[in-house]
């Protein structure tokens, strides 16, 4: 009775240790996927954002601009893409159609030279600008709690958890390949003061 006594205190005690492990693994991932699907609401709100700033943008750069029609549909489509993204992987995709939109609207903005005085596509340009770099920040601290979900859901134990429980990876967000690129900047037509 003694020694089924120990066996049976043995499979209890292993049993708890078992127990707490897999409670305190999915607890763990609850609230690191909490912060992935926060940090990612954060940029899609961001997006958001943005989304709404640029129609606005773009009237300013039409009144300046009309025969560069080609980047302001390419702006429409990346907006209405993300209008209609149900899923982190198409919202991301819409982003990245948004990122090389706007990149090619800044190069017809650099052959307007009178559009870059204008004052409101000054006050335009700056908010724009400012939402850039939260939006910039927004994707590094998604991408740095994405990385931590995403090591705690392979790191064993926990893999063997997280599988039974049904977490999967989350995608990063990816820098698209035209932000890769460096931008040329042409300063052959200036001369330095002095300088005839």
């Amino acid at each position: 009775m003694r020694k089924s006594f120990v066996v049976l205190a043995v499979v209890v005690l292993l049993l708890l240790l078992v127990g707490g492990r897999l409670v305190g693994s999915y607890n763990g991932l609850v609230n690191v996927q909490t912060q992935v699907r926060t940090a990612f609401a954060e940029v899609d709100n961001l997006l958001q954002r943005r989304n709404d700033l640029i129609p606005n943008l773009v009237e300013t750069v039409k009144g300046f601009a009309g025969q560069e029609q080609a980047v302001f549909g390419q702006i429409a489509d990346a907006r209405a893409k993300m209008a209609g993204a149900s899923t982190n992987q198409d919202r991301i995709a819409a982003g990245q159609a948004m990122d090389s939109a706007l990149g090619r609207l800044l190069v017809v903005v650099e052959n307007y030279p009178q559009l870059r005085s204008s004052e409101n596509f000054m006050r335009l340009q700056d908010e724009l600008a400012g939402t850039e770099n939260r939006l910039s920040v927004g994707r590094t601290r998604y991408n740095e709690v994405t990385g931590q979900f995403n090591a705690m859901v392979r790191r064993f134990p926990t893999n063997l958890f997280a599988n039974m429980l049904g977490f999967k990876a989350e995608p990063f967000y990816p820098v698209s390949a035209e932000a890769k690129q460096a931008p040329k900047v042409d300063m052959g037509g200036l001369k330095p003061e002095g300088v005839k």
